[in-house]
């Protein structure tokens, strides 16, 4: 295991300031003891776990831990404006949250949107809050990945550009604090995942193309 590099300046900051206190008001007992909890859950919270990852063509990975909320047809709006299937993946404050790509392609499309902090199992979350959109394509399939910030997520990190290569399992991003995922697939797709099932980011094989 290894801390995300989103979370280093963070975790020094804590220690920091953690030191000073510990240094000049070594009384403040309960606030130290405060302050050294905080810091654990910040570490724990960026943790990134060592994962074996056997990578197949024609499978759609999960992008992120968490438990599927979302299985549905809808309409697209923001780039195909069509019907695909949604796949939403809610991402508590104790999942692990980089975010990963869930196939390999080229990037076809990017675009950040500044909005609100809607909790992430809010279905207008998906429109409303602060998320960015991510358009991945290859010779089989394209498909659409949407990082949504939450009630406590108030920071989405992107990594790719327009026409990057991409590998699945790869790095995508990060969502601090708590979150959801979208996937928008065709129709075609072939779903194995269920309602309420737990996946692992790189892992759980979402769909087959």
């Amino acid at each position: 295991m290894k801390i995300h590099k989103e979370g280093r300046k963070i975790i020094l900051i804590e220690i920091a300031i953690l030191t000073l206190i510990w240094y000049f008001f070594p009384e403040l007992n309960i606030l130290l003891v405060i302050l050294i909890l905080f810091t654990m859950l910040t570490i724990y919270f960026f943790r990134v776990p060592n994962r074996e990852l056997n990578i197949k063509e024609n499978n759609v990975y999960a992008p992120c831990d968490g438990k599927i909320v979302v299985i549905e047809k809808t309409i697209e709006n923001e780039y195909y404006k069509d019907k695909r299937i949604q796949i939403s993946i809610f991402m508590s404050p104790l999942n692990i949250h980089n975010n990963l790509y869930p196939i390999s392609g080229e990037i076809e499309y990017t675009k950040y949107h500044p909005g609100n902090f809607l909790f992430a199992w809010n279905p207008k979350a998906s429109t409303k809050n602060e998320r960015s959109t991510i358009v991945i394509n290859n010779k089989k399939i394209s498909i659409l990945i949407r990082q949504i910030a939450g009630a406590l997520a108030r920071r989405i990190i992107t990594y790719p550009k327009k026409n990057d290569q991409v590998n699945a399992g790869n790095e995508l991003g990060f969502i601090k604090f708590g979150s959801r995922v979208d996937l928008f697939l065709p129709e075609s797709t072939k779903i194995n995942v269920k309602l309420n099932e737990k996946v692992i980011g790189g892992k759980t094989i979402i769909g087959i193309y």
